[in-house]
């Protein structure tokens, strides 16, 4: 299967990106090609046009190339912190460019904080919103807190956090690839509805 990972702060200090890279790297070992999506790599301008808007050939080269990666992956995996109760607006902006090239495939969240909450309520939001757009929402979740204590520097979980984290993964990872390959198998029946 082919994942994509997004991920959207731009603040200095980055530790959601500890959470990002784990996830990469556990899709990755247990046989899936995963690729991190990062906001503020990719660079696009607060949002004016969706790539749709743009004449054919058009549209910025790097909004075009993320857009042909979206239409090709099999499932998402957003990662969110909570800025306010709300998520990353780097990672909303990313994602508010498209809109088509995300219909008809699963996405999964995993949320974190530095503090208990975990992202928790982000969470929430991105789960509505995310279905607006197109994507079957999965079930399970992962809710990180105290980011900064569950994983180091080099995405390993440490800690009680860290222990917890690689308990959930697999679940979490398995209800992804369940609704990935049930999309992929109903893709390849019948076309999409509209």
């Amino acid at each position: 299967m082919r994942f994509l990972v997004f991920y959207g702060s731009y603040r200095r200090d980055r530790l959601g990106i500890r959470l990002a890279n784990y996830c990469v790297a556990g899709l990755a070992g247990r046989g899936h090609d995963a690729e991190l999506i990062d906001a503020q790599a990719v660079g696009l301008p607060m949002l004016d046009r969706r790539l749709r808007e743009y004449p054919e050939g058009e549209a910025p080269a790097n909004m075009a190339e993320l857009g042909a990666k979206i239409r090709a992956a099999d499932g998402f995996l957003f990662v969110t912190g909570e800025y306010n109760w709300g998520p990353q607006p780097g990672l909303k902006n990313l994602t508010d460019h498209y809109l088509e090239e995300w219909f008809w495939r699963p996405a999964a969240i995993a949320s974190y904080s530095i503090g208990r909450i975990a992202g928790a309520r982000s969470n929430l939001t991105w789960h509505g919103t995310l279905s607006e757009m197109g994507m079957v929402v999965v079930s399970s979740t992962i809710t990180v807190g105290q980011i900064q204590s569950a994983l180091d520097e080099e995405a390993e979980p440490i800690g009680e956090g860290g222990a917890a984290l690689a308990r959930a993964f697999p679940r979490f990872a398995a209800d992804f690839e369940w609704w990935a390959e049930a999309g992929k198998a109903q893709r390849a029946l019948k076309a999409p509805p509209y």
